[in-house]
């Protein structure tokens, strides 16, 4: 009778410890949901904010630019181009202002398209990318951006230059080769006027460059040299480019981010 008893008390411990573990990991996997279903809202909710302004235009502000919606290699997008009344900036702001509240951290998606433009000089490579961090005025802003052509180029220093952070003003890109050689552009395999997906991760000091499907960055930045914790987004070109935009999803990592100011 005793031995039986034991071996009642063992079954009845054994299955209490698998319900409490069945339990466990149920609470785990509807926690998992929760915070995927969270994650998926914020990111649609970004998404209806953001995605069809790159299409339609609506509540974008350019900046020294002409934007039209057209079609480019078989997609909707944004064009922009040096506008031909631009104002002379001090640091030659193109670019256009993206709706929405501040940007602080999180990850910027985006498909853009750069070549140089018809009236380009030539030693215009096609620059695009995007400016976050924008402050009032335009004038302070940290962008990454590319050089397409330099991508396939039959230069190797050239390839090297495929890539670039900049922090402006303070930090254009002449200052940053010239004092921090090779720190803060890289190599990337570009095409001019084809579409490349670009992801941006921004974290405190540090931001990464990812292009097209690499799982590692192609340029990573540990110190983005300038303390403006956040500001707007905006589309950004350089000296004679013609540069289409589209497919734009942000997620933030800060859903308290302050309304731009």
């Amino acid at each position: 009778a005793m031995r039986t008893a034991a071996m009642a008390a063992k079954l009845t411990g054994q299955r209490t410890a698998r319900l409490t573990a069945t339990m466990v990991l149920a609470t785990m996997v509807l926690a998992t949901m929760v915070l995927a279903t969270a994650c998926t809202s914020a990111v649609q909710r970004i998404d209806r904010d953001l995605a069809p302004a790159i299409e339609s235009l609506a509540g974008l502000e350019p900046i020294n630019v002409d934007v039209a919606a057209v079609d480019h290699r078989g997609r909707r997008a944004v064009r922009v181009t040096r506008a031909a009344n631009a104002t002379t900036r001090a640091y030659g702001e193109s670019m256009v202002l993206l709706p929405g509240r501040a940007f602080r951290e999180g990850t910027i998606n985006l498909d853009v398209a750069g070549a140089p433009g018809p009236k380009a000089h030539p030693d215009d490579r096609g620059f695009i990318g995007i400016a976050f961090h924008v402050q009032p005025g335009e004038a302070r802003y940290k962008v990454f951006y590319l050089r397409p052509t330099n991508g396939r180029a039959d230069d190797q220093l050239r390839r090297n230059h495929a890539t670039q952070y900049v922090a402006e003003p303070e930090w254009p890109w002449q200052r940053l080769r010239q004092e921090e050689p090779g720190r803060y552009e890289s190599y990337a395999d570009l095409e001019a006027g084809a579409w490349t997906a670009v992801r941006i991760v921004v974290r405190g000091s540090r931001a990464e460059l990812y292009v097209n499907a690499a799982t590692q960055p192609a340029l990573v930045v540990t110190d983005m040299k300038v303390t403006d914790p956040s500001g707007g987004l905006a589309l950004w070109i350089g000296s004679g480019t013609e540069g289409y935009f589209t497919n734009l999803r942000v997620t933030r990592s800060d859903d308290a981010a302050a309304p731009l100011p």
